[in-house]
């Protein structure tokens, strides 16, 4: 048996890092200026240590371009490099000097927040360039050295005059990659990945108006970055206008937060951060990829659900770890254990500043439910954590404005909506306007309608139903509300019995069987003279099908939904159809039945205008 090494060349490998390692090749900015900020960040802790003697001086990181020689540089004034570090921390591909010095000097503050884990984020610099030079200085008594690569395997190192102490890095941009020698490109790009960097970074110089100038100002560096961002202090030293500041900074055109959340966790993991609860009213698609993750102060996606549960990415705001474990290019996030605790912390986090706010000011929760109900139901959905903290500050809103909780709800209608079997008939509407006429008759009979008019409300009543025993939902439209709550007046009918008879049968001949199934009552002459009303359960199934479902949910879709249509006869225009002229006849029922389905938004098409023009022509008769 023979056993050996697989061997990587460096000539296969060298390509795929420069083309393929970031999936976007503008990441090398970020990279390139985390390099410089971790170069900076050693600096000063060997100063804390007393292992550097010398002065730090400015520390700023500097960003230029050159238009002319076609470069961009970025120029740290930190801990430099000797020919030796060079050759072993460059000319080695992935070998992480960060990872070295973390090691080395366990007990500087800063060692742990060192940005660079990985050691080819320098490489991401030829995705652009063509050529790359290295000018460092080491802070030990070392020559200077330029270290040239031309994206190659081969490579010069050779010993330069430097006068200061740092690191450039010096990019040959390439002719595809020429949009990186714009202002406007870097700055955007700056402004994303380095907004919060601990380190300043100067790009350019600020504007001064002419009256400035007249003036004799002199520009100022320009320090595109703050170095201390709002979730990296204490929130006892922080207003609400610093947390209003901040938002406004983060989100310049949208409307102030309702209330946020300051996160400050040091185990069993790290994580800062502050999120905020936007103002969301009914929708939720658009306000998604609005809380930023970083890494130790460096912007690295948007994209953060597997950090946030679903339900809390509507949420605004900022997340920073060290412990999230990122893919080597710093790009995706990748599975891990922590992942999972940060995501049931933050889960909590939520639910308990929204407890805390619902027992401590309830009016001021009952002022913002509107907005903040979308996602208390969506987590509610999504996670039985979730529902279980949530389930006591949930409000149900009635039809008349007034806020419930889901218990004082159930004892609210408890002695006026129970049927024969003891179970609890809840009713709501999915539109107050649309189904104001049953709602009125619903209120005139006591009863009282939840409004559940959110998009997501049809999968929360189903979620409600689950949980509650001897409870039933009904929409206030349901076809079984009459048989379910048996407390309704009853009426003797004016019609004989074969007049009911002869009444069902003008209507039959009007109606299609196969889509609707016809009903006489004797209801109040105050009643409506035809009610279209739907079947419950296959309405529900139909409504979640359009939002997207699988399986048995979308053969509901396909399938033609029955209705069931009430005629009163005891409203006097029953009296009247059975009295009129055939073709009168027919007019009035076919006049009565498109009335009840326009209530009920069903009337479309072709026979919403023969009924606007029937309804003309009967108004000029």
């Amino acid at each position: 048996m023979e056993k050996g090494h697989i061997s990587v060349q460096t000539e296969n490998i060298f390509p795929i890092i420069k083309k393929f390692l970031y999936s976007d090749h503008e990441i090398f900015l970020r990279e390139l200026v985390s390099n410089a900020v971790d170069a900076t960040k050693k600096i000063k802790g060997l100063a804390q240590l007393g292992e550097y003697q010398g002065e730090l001086g400015d520390l700023t990181i500097q960003v230029k371009i050159d238009k002319d020689a076609k470069t961009l540089s970025i120029t740290d004034h930190g801990i430099g490099m000797t020919a030796e570090e060079v050759k072993k921390y460059i000319n080695q591909i992935a070998f992480s000097s960060a990872n070295e010095f973390i090691e080395k000097f366990k007990e500087v503050d800063d060692a742990k927040s060192i940005i660079g884990h990985f050691g080819l984020g320098f490489y991401s610099a030829f995705m652009v360039a063509h050529t790359v030079e290295i000018l460092t200085q080491s802070h030990q008594n070392e020559p200077a050295v330029k270290w040239t690569c031309d994206g190659s395997t081969e490579f010069t190192l050779e010993n330069i005059e430097k006068p200061e102490r740092g690191t450039t890095i010096i990019l040959h941009i390439n002719e595809e990659s020429e949009e990186f020698l714009e202002e406007g490109r870097i700055s955007g790009l700056l402004k994303k990945y380095c907004r919060f960097l601990p380190i300043p970074i100067q790009f350019g110089e600020q504007f001064l108006s002419e009256e400035a100038k007249n003036e004799g100002k002199t520009p100022e560096p320009n320090i595109i970055n703050i170095t201390e961002p709002l979730w990296t202090k204490s929130p006892a030293n922080l207003t609400d206008e610093d947390y209003l500041s901040f938002y406004r900074e983060l989100y310049p055109m949208a409307n102030d937060p309702l209330f946020w959340i300051h996160l400050n966790v040091d185990y069993p993991f790290n994580l800062t951060g502050v999120l905020y609860f936007p103002p969301l009213n009914k929708s939720y698609e658009v306000q998604k990829d609005k809380i930023q993750l970083y890494s130790n102060q460096v912007f690295v996606t948007n994209n953060v659900e597997e950090i946030v549960p679903e339900y809390l990415t509507l949420l605004h705001g900022v997340i920073d770890s060290p412990d999230i474990p990122l893919n080597v290019s710093r790009s995706y996030l990748q599975a891990d254990g922590n992942v999972k605790k940060i995501n049931q912390h933050i889960s909590k986090k939520v639910s308990d500043k929204l407890a805390e706010i619902f027992k401590n000011d309830r009016n001021s929760f009952e002022e913002k439910w509107a907005d903040i109900s979308i996602f208390v139901k969506y987590g509610m959905l999504s996670d039985d954590k979730f529902y279980d903290r949530s389930k006591n500050f949930c409000l149900l809103k009635s039809s008349t404005d007034k806020l419930f909780t889901i218990d004082e709800y159930k004892e609210f209608i408890k002695d006026n909506q129970t049927d024969k079997n003891d179970s609890l008939i809840i009713l709501y509407t999915h539109s107050v306007q649309e189904q104001h006429a049953y709602i009125k008759k619903a209120n005139e009979r006591t009863y009282d309608v939840l409004v559940m008019d959110s998009i997501i409300d049809n999968h929360f009543v189903q979620l409600l139903e689950s949980k509650f025993e001897k409870t039933q939902f009904k929409r206030v439209d349901a076809d079984t509300l009459d048989k379910l709550i048996e407390k309704d007046t009853t009426y003797e009918s004016v019609l004989t019995q074969e007049q009911q008879d002869a009444l069902k049968q003008i209507f039959e001949n009007q109606i299609s069987k196969d889509t609707t199934t016809i009903e006489i009552k004797n209801l109040s002459p105050d009643d409506a003279p035809v009610t279209i009303t739907r079947n419950e359960f296959m309405r529900r199934m139909q409504e979640m099908s359009k939002m997207g479902g699988g399986g048995q949910m979308m053969m509901f879709g396909d399938m033609p939904e029955r209705i069931n249509m009430v005629i009163n006869t005891n409203h006097p225009i029953s009296q009247k159809i059975l009295n009129a002229e055939d073709i009168d006849k027919n007019k009035i029922v076919k006049q009565l039945t498109d009335l009840a389905l326009l209530s009920q938004g069903m009337l479309k098409g072709a026979a919403l205008t023969d009924f606007v023009e029937r309804s003309v022509e009967i108004v000029t008769q």
